[in-house]
């Protein structure tokens, strides 16, 4: 069974998850990335931020969620997903380059009532509401 091996941002205002729409994709999923050969999630997770949102990671801010596993989305059946989901506050307002299209922030139902959704999005959500942390 493939895996694929990615971080990802938790980066909450207003009680709101961060959400990102990839140019040409239909389906907000969480900022982040594959993991590159030789990288520490942390150090792709900055890459990752960096490339999608055009900031950075405050320092000493940065705390682990955990990791989600969930069949990943837009990938063939059987594809697993991987991911290192962390909570950080960003040095700058996020905003969408090249790669992505869109930005959003949503509650945990305003998600559910997209047309689309990734599973490790979900996943993600579900955590934040059960510690109390999104709406």
């Amino acid at each position: 069974m493939a895996e694929i091996r990615t971080v990802a941002l938790a980066h909450i205002r207003d009680r709101r998850m961060l959400q990102a729409r990839s140019a040409g994709k239909s389906a907000f999923y969480m900022a982040g990335g594959k993991i590159d050969p030789g990288e520490t999630p942390e150090e792709a997770l900055h890459r990752e931020i960096r490339e999608e949102l055009d900031a950075g990671v405050v320092e000493g801010t940065l705390s682990t969620l955990g990791v989600f596993e969930a069949e990943a989305f837009g990938h063939p059946a059987g594809t697993r997903l991987h991911m290192t989901c962390f909570l950080a506050d960003l040095t700058d307002e996020p905003t969408a380059t090249s790669e992505i299209a869109e930005l959003g922030y949503f509650t945990v139902d305003e998600y559910a009532a997209m047309p689309e959704t990734a599973p490790g999005s979900r996943l993600v959500f579900e955590r934040l509401q059960a510690l109390g942390l999104v709406d």
